[in-house]
């Protein structure tokens, strides 16, 4: 099963059809939407197809060794699978199946704060090797106690994201009145029906709810004041100041996510976060925002030396994680390419996209006759 791979599917946009056929309409919106007119969600693509990198053809080489170490663990792969909120609307179980095809080839998961799985249920499925993702809570006891659980997983890193100021707007999204489980509008129940293979696994897994949030919820609470409880519980203020309750309470390793300016990443080390997420939320955030590509070896420059750098947004290949660790980054993150992998491929999406993207990867370095993946930099030509 580790090396499990189907060849009708060996690329993310392969994976992206055939996921989008399976999802209803409203939930594939969901994973595919940027923010109002999806200029960032381009760019982050654009740009990170626009590096190049130059092969040492004649140079002695043998074979490349794709792992890395990061925080004291040695993965088997330079990427991770991205948090996801709402992972379980767009394809039940995801973040289960995820999780388990993650810690079983040795890569990190990230569970999200808003996810449809609970997080002791994720640390047990993972062995306790999954990730955390946190929104910094306006309720001071909802923070603590979500930190005590963390605690109690043994979950091994901590990444709070901080580019979640407002609610993204996206335009799809507010069309399709996307609420969390779904609305029952006629189309939304069209669109249901004719998902089949979906219907039917959300009907085994149930309804998809904020599993991990849920203890926080008023019993009861109508669907249409979800995001007035988000907003006024979940995601609190981010500044340097606020995340500082947090950095006291962690003492693993701590990511700050969702920079992309030196100034930020300058607050992140004076903070005492041993590392970043150059990231622009998928172009979900800020429509007019950088990509993190564009500022990558700028930052990587000046404070390559203090902070672990990491990043995710635009990357869908093999060749994309190369050409962003060629530009400096240590380690990635994709987000996108690991849901369409369950959404096309169900219970075996998540073993086959990390196999397909490992492909890709070892393909890339061996072409360039590349020894290891920290050597990238040295075969970047723009």
């Amino acid at each position: 099963m580790n090396d499990f791979f189907d060849p009708r599917y060996p690329n993310s946009e392969n994976l992206r059809h055939r996921a989008k056929k399976r999802m209803p309409g409203f939930a594939f919106d969901y994973l595919e939407g940027g923010c109002i007119d999806e200029i960032g969600l381009k760019r982050n693509r654009d740009l990170i197809k626009e590096v190049q990198l130059r092969s040492n053809l004649l140079e002695p080489f043998d074979k490349t060794d794709l792992g890395v170490e990061i925080f004291g663990h040695k993965y088997s792969l330079p990427f991770g699978i991205a948090p996801v909120g709402l992972q379980g609307l767009m394809w039940p179980n995801a973040p289960e199946i995820l999780a388990k095809a993650a810690a079983e080839l040795n890569i990190p998961y990230v569970l999200s704060t808003v996810s449809s799985s609970r997080l002791e249920r994720i640390s047990e499925l993972s062995e306790g090797k999954a990730w955390f993702q946190l929104y910094n809570p306006t309720d001071d006891s909802v923070r603590k106690d979500l930190m005590k659980r963390i605690h109690a997983a043994q979950v091994p890193v901590l990444v709070v994201t901080v580019d979640v100021p407002t609610f993204g707007y996206r335009i799809n999204d507010i069309k399709n009145g996307l609420s969390m489980p779904p609305s029952m509008s006629l189309r939304n129940v069209i669109q249901m029906a004719t998902s089949p293979a979906w219907l039917y696994e959300t009907a085994k897994a149930g309804k998809p709810e904020m599993q991990t949030l849920k203890p926080y919820m008023p019993k009861g609470m109508p669907v249409d004041q979800l995001a007035a409880f988000m907003n006024d519980t979940v995601m609190g203020k981010v500044d340097a100041e606020s995340l500082k309750p947090i950095r006291d309470e962690w003492q693993g390793p701590l990511l700050i996510k969702g920079l992309v300016s030196e100034s930020d990443v300058k607050h992140a080390i004076a903070l005492g976060a041993d590392g970043v997420v150059l990231s622009n939320h998928g172009g979900r955030q800020l429509d007019a925002g950088e990509s993190p590509i564009e500022t990558m070896q700028q930052i990587v420059a000046k404070y390559g030396d203090q902070i672990k750098i990491t990043m995710d947004s635009g990357i869908r290949s093999g060749t994309n994680i190369a050409c962003s660790l060629a530009q400096g980054a240590e380690f990635t993150f994709l987000g996108r390419t690991f849901v369409y992998g369950v959404g096309a491929l169900g219970d075996k999406g998540g073993i086959h996209t990390i196999n397909m993207l490992k492909k890709q990867l070892e393909q890339t370095l061996t072409q360039l006759r590349c020894p290891s993946v920290k050597d990238l930099p040295k075969y970047l030509v723009r």
